[in-house]
């Protein structure tokens, strides 16, 4: 399987990131851009978006970038900063790119934005395993 056909191919078995609503935007190797309309059943208490769900936005960018080189790789760490509060109906997007990728260890940034205005900011660190990605 080729690098941008692995994210389609991880959405189409990824039950979680379909519930959530996340399209892909745009893929290419070491890249991914997704994007997910915010619903009610996302907000919390105080009818702002749960930061389970922004993360969860940009942890689906970020594992989608690390296999388009075609090996499998799995997050080792993640961390996430939240900047703006987000209401339903926000149309966000959340775009990972690769900063560094070494033979296994790789290092990402994923900007979550609602239109150009950056909403959070995540880091993640990725392990690239020997194992190919096949049809």
């Amino acid at each position: 399987m080729k690098g941008a056909e692995i994210p389609a191919h991880m959405l189409a078995n990824d039950s979680f990131s379909q519930w959530l609503g996340i399209e892909i935007v745009e893929v290419r190797e070491g890249y991914c851009k997704v994007k997910m309309t915010l619903r009610k059943e996302m907000l919390n208490s105080m009818k702002k978006a749960h930061g389970g769900i922004t993360y969860s936005l940009a942890d689906t960018a970020f594992g989608f970038a690390c296999n388009t080189f075609g090996k499998k790789a799995v997050s080792i760490e993640t961390s996430i900063n939240h900047i703006e509060a987000l209401e339903e109906g926000d149309v966000i997007t959340a775009e990972s790119d690769v900063k560094s990728q070494k033979n296994k260890l790789g290092f990402y940034i994923v900007e979550i934005k609602k239109e150009n205005q950056l909403v959070a900011l995540f880091k993640g660190v990725t392990y690239r395993t020997s194992a190919n990605w096949e049809e």
